[in-house]
């Protein structure tokens, strides 16, 4: 499978609320990446990780793996590799201003990874 191709599957994994299986996706591409692209799958790896977490009742291991993930991608383009990256960082940070009150939005109120018509800003990463 064409590293494309294992992307937009890990995509569909975690809208699919399936966060360990797009981990593990996303890392077989990670594990053969170079920068930056490494450290834009590692934060994907780590926000997927984070809900995981979440799933199984760990708010210490959600906080810590959405803080970790959203430094990752903070240096991104709104826009990167055909999905709204902007928008995730947003959606998880609102979800990640929660859990220290003990709030928990709850399933359904869980990030999703909304896909662009092009990426545009590929090459532009801020610093």
């Amino acid at each position: 499978m064409k590293k494309s191709e294992q992307f937009r599957r890990g995509v569909a994994l975690f809208n699919a609320r399936q966060f360990f299986e797009a981990h593990d996706v996303w890392e077989e591409i990670w594990l053969a990446e170079a920068e930056p692209e490494k450290t834009f799958l590692q934060g994907l790896i780590q926000v997927a990780a984070a809900f995981y977490h979440h799933g199984r009742g760990n708010s210490r291991g959600t906080e810590s793996l959405l803080t970790a993930g959203l430094s990752k991608l903070a240096g991104f383009p709104e826009t990167h590799r055909g999905i709204a990256v902007a928008d995730l960082r947003a959606d998880a940070t609102k979800w990640m201003e929660k859990l220290p009150a003990g709030e928990h939005p709850g399933a359904p109120k869980l990030p999703r990874i909304r896909r662009v018509a092009r990426s545009i800003g590929k090459r532009k990463r801020r610093g």
